[in-house]
């Protein structure tokens, strides 16, 4: 019963829509606000030394990073998704190791290919252009009968749980304190010490996250921000841990479309080529600021 009574609210917000989307050419713009928050509180190293006026530059600094702005251009069957181009803050990045490295890397156009389950990236990291080919990754979503207005548009809700990438930093956390413990039992104090020296150790990254998505079936494209889709309706919201990722702006059949570009750029590799690539660059910096950092205490 509750699925059909979903199928049926459904079934008649298509029909007040058909006539827009029935034309050839049809193309549709979307703009995305995304913002992540973090535990300031778990981030302090070993001990939480970090002071509340470390904690405040440091949130500054991560503030570019954090909140973005999105265009995704879609028409049926394909998407590109991309950040807004802004003016960099002067100052922005911070000068930290951390913020450095985090800004050496630029995320460029996302293509999907919902049709062919498609998914292409463009990447910048350390100067080096890649081009990450992977499928789309599949989500099962569960239906929800809630809805809520998102502008002028009815949306439906629904969730899935979504593995995380193991190199995704917007969900990377400090681990907790029991995991530290386990740790003191298997290693010395200098072992410890050791890796101290090395940040990524103090995190963690969930294997999975809940996602919980909103989608209007008055745009019924399989489409949605970042690599979210998969339901009958364009995703106009999405919460997944601690980023919300929120449709502002609509445009459909601009007079003016634009080229959904398959992305060429780069060194084409999958995703967890890319990881590898990533994780080797880290312990190369860790190796080399690490060694800088134990060579002026001594």
């Amino acid at each position: 019963m509750k699925s059909f009574s979903i199928k049926l609210s459904i079934a008649m917000l298509l029909l007040t829509s058909n006539t827009l989307f029935a034309q050839k050419e049809f193309q549709g713009k979307a703009f995305y606000e995304s913002k992540t928050t973090v535990d300031m509180e778990s981030w302090g190293g070993r001990g939480g030394q970090m002071s509340e006026e470390q904690k405040k530059r440091m949130a500054e600094n991560m503030k570019s990073m954090l909140e973005k702005t999105y265009i995704l251009t879609f028409n049926r069957t394909e998407s590109t998704y991309k950040e807004e181009e802004k003016l960099a803050a002067p100052g922005a990045g911070g000068g930290s190791r951390w913020g450095g490295m985090m800004s050496s890397f630029t995320g460029g156009p996302q293509y999907k290919n919902v049709k062919n389950s498609i998914l292409l990236q463009e990447q910048e990291f350390f100067g080096k252009q890649f081009l990450i080919k992977d499928s789309l990754p599949p989500l099962k979503w569960e239906m929800g009968t809630e809805t809520k207005q998102i502008g002028q548009y009815t949306c439906f809700k629904a969730t899935a749980m979504k593995p995380v990438d193991e190199m995704d930093f917007s969900n990377m956390r400090r681990r907790t304190n029991d995991d530290e413990k386990k740790d003191a039992t298997k290693t010395k104090d200098s072992t410890k010490k050791e890796m101290s020296d090395n940040p990524m150790d103090e995190l963690e990254v969930p294997k999975e996250i809940l996602i919980t998505a909103w989608y209007t079936p008055q745009i019924p494209v399989n489409q949605g921000p970042a690599d979210y889709w998969g339901l009958p309706g364009l995703i106009l919201e999405v919460n997944a841990n601690r980023t919300t990722i929120l449709c502002s702006k609509i445009v459909l059949n601009p007079e003016q479309k634009d080229e959904i570009k398959v992305p060429a750029k780069g060194k084409e590799v999958t995703k967890q080529e890319y990881n590898d690539i990533m994780k080797n660059k880290i312990e190369e910096m860790r190796e080399m600021y690490g060694g800088r950092g134990r060579g002026g205490r001594n």
